[in-house]
């Protein structure tokens, strides 16, 4: 909890003073604990507080730049070809904001590490447990799809060599010993292999679908859809920018937090030029026969080589992603002690303890929800609905709380952080309609079972 009594106002907000300014934790005389998540890493023996924001970005990259781009193309074949490329960079430009915002508020409060402790300022102990309950789901489902993922890449690359359920152990068995080390620093170097692997698999594909004989005419800058189908499309590009779960917990452990901007800037630039380069070349060579995930339309023989090379990011994205949610568990427990810093049996046991058992729940959720695109659906509207845009705005009102209205700028800015409150939670009510009924839709005994998943 915060320190009853004590409201950090900082002032003003507006478009980068509290990067500028010292941080509103540091005016008020908290508690350690609350001030800063890892307390004196001096003499420890395991130190967090050390990524640059480079590695940061390269994490935040690999994190989000994952199963996302890899939605896409089919998200064209949905909604057509201009409104699709429309919400991908308004989406991500929107998204860029409510990043800089988490950093802002990062800056008023600085003892936040998890979504937990952002839920307690705003709501007080429901709000921590609100919002760390949210926060472990995200993760797991997030772990979930990329043992989903991984199982495709299996049957795709053996040609459904075994039953689709050994595939998915086999995965969670190799995410789970990814999942060992404890500090996202270490998580760098997994960052910046899935980021290369992604990369290439995208070439690859794009490449792939260049060279086929398609002979299609049904590409189509606007398609008459329906709106289950058409938001249905829209929330696989709300997933594509699902990165925001994790910055408070990278920005807890950053060496310089004030640098944050610099890394979401090398995220956000990515993530847009490359989602929309992707999408617009795999749609236009594969048209309304493009698969999800994408790299299935390449071919049958560069689809087994794209899933091939994608095989560090789907493992490695998968293992960033749950670094957050397990990170935030072992916080939890041990947050206020010095047993996190240390390498003994009980911090090394519960750090494997809780790997373990997310994962197995993850491994379940992947076999119930053997189809891609439903899964990404159903994430993208229960969680980065808020996680990267309804909270955001919440952020905003809540640190520039009393100002609202003290001059045009503040208006103007109040006006946004509202609209973007009713976006989020537009996507997160009409997407669990359209995810819940996909899902229902696609039920079928492929739940559980040997069955080829390539074509879910």
């Amino acid at each position: 909890m915060i320190i009853e009594g004590v409201t950090p106002q900082p002032d003003p907000i507006d478009s980068g003073s509290l990067y500028n300014e010292k941080s509103l934790d540091e005016k008020h005389d908290f508690n350690p604990q609350y001030v800063d998540a890892f307390g004196n890493e001096e003499n420890a023996e395991v130190k967090y507080k050390t990524m640059e924001w480079w590695q940061t970005g390269m994490f935040m990259i690999a994190e989000s730049v994952s199963l996302g781009v890899l939605s896409l193309p089919a998200t064209l074949a949905e909604l057509g070809l201009v409104p699709a490329i429309i919400l991908i960079i308004g989406l991500g430009i929107l998204a860029t904001y409510t990043g800089y915002v988490i950093g802002q508020f990062h800056q008023a409060y600085p003892h936040v590490q998890n979504l937990a402790d952002a839920g307690e300022i705003l709501m007080g102990t429901f709000g921590r447990e609100l919002f760390g309950f949210g926060q472990i789901l995200f993760s797991i489902f997030i772990m979930g799809s990329h043992i989903l993922t991984f199982s495709v890449m299996m049957n795709t690359i053996t040609e459904h060599g075994t039953c689709t359920m050994v595939f998915t152990t086999v995965g969670f068995i190799i995410c789970l010993a990814c999942s060992l080390p404890r500090t996202m620093k270490n998580m760098t170097y997994i960052s910046c292999t899935s980021f290369v692997s992604i990369l290439t698999a995208v070439i690859i594909t794009m490449v792939g679908v260049g060279v086929q004989d398609h002979g299609y005419t049904t590409l189509q800058a606007t398609i008459d859809t329906s709106l289950f189908k058409a938001f249905g499309a829209v929330t696989n590009i709300v997933f594509a920018y699902c990165a925001h779960v994790a910055f408070f917990g990278l920005l807890a452990e950053m060496r310089e937090p004030r640098d944050f901007p610099k890394a979401l800037a090398m995220l956000q630039i990515f993530e847009i030029v490359f989602y929309t380069v992707a999408a617009v070349v795999i749609y236009y060579y594969a048209g309304q026969a493009v698969k999800s995930p994408a790299l299935g339309s390449a071919g049958p023989l560069l689809a087994k080589v794209a899933y091939g090379i994608a095989i560090p990011t789907i493992v490695g994205a998968g293992v960033v992603n749950g670094h957050i949610g397990l990170k935030y568990i072992y916080v939890r427990i041990f947050r206020g002690t010095d047993r996190m810093h240390k390498r003994d049996f009980v911090a090394v046991g519960s750090w494997i303890a809780i790997g373990v058992t997310c994962w197995v729940i993850a491994w379940i959720i992947a076999d119930a929800i053997p189809v891609f695109s439903d899964l990404l659906s159903l994430i993208s509207s229960l969680f980065a609905s808020w996680f990267s845009y309804g909270l955001g705005g919440v952020y905003w009102l809540h640190i520039n709380r009393g100002r609202w209205f003290s001059s045009p700028r503040k208006i103007c800015l109040t006006i946004l952080n509202v609209t973007i409150v009713c976006i989020g939670a537009t996507m997160c009510g009409l997407g669990l309609y359209v995810s819940g009924k996909a899902i229902h839709d696609d039920a079928s005994s492929n739940s559980f079972s040997c069955a080829n998943n390539i074509n879910s």
